[in-house]
């Protein structure tokens, strides 16, 4: 077995391919009809993808089921950043919105800050903290 990515289910695509390559940055391997989308994530490797959940529904027979709305997240997607402050300062200039604002987390040995994309996917963007 070979990993090959994390796909996020959305309604609307388009909107979140923007934000991933025009907010974040990631750089777009592919982008096939409105529909898929994948982003290079680390060292040029491909490991996130987008994919329309009204196409994906019913090849998994879930054609009749609703997306959850109200509930506590599931998952997370996590990005390691160089320097989580600055990172924070240049998102903010881009318009992204955020949950909180960066913080050391010992316990974690991360500085950390939170934000969600267009869908209210919680993603994590840190930098480790330097041990003493």
């Amino acid at each position: 077995m070979k990993f090959n990515n994390v796909r996020l289910l959305v309604k609307d695509y388009e909107k979140c391919f923007k934000f991933y390559t025009e907010k974040l940055g990631l750089e777009a391997v592919w982008n096939l009809g409105g529909c898929y989308g994948s982003f290079k994530v680390a060292d040029g490797i491909e490991g996130l993808a987008i994919f329309t959940s009204d196409l994906m529904a019913p090849a998994v027979g879930n054609a009749d089921k609703s997306l959850p709305t109200g509930c506590r997240e599931k998952m997370m997607v996590s990005f390691e950043v160089e320097n989580v402050d600055e990172t924070y300062k240049l998102l903010l200039t881009k318009g992204v919105t955020f949950v909180n604002q960066p913080t050391d987390m010992p316990d974690w040995g991360a500085r950390v800050v939170h934000l969600r994309d267009p869908e209210e996917n919680l993603i994590e963007l840190y930098t480790p903290l330097k041990m003493a």
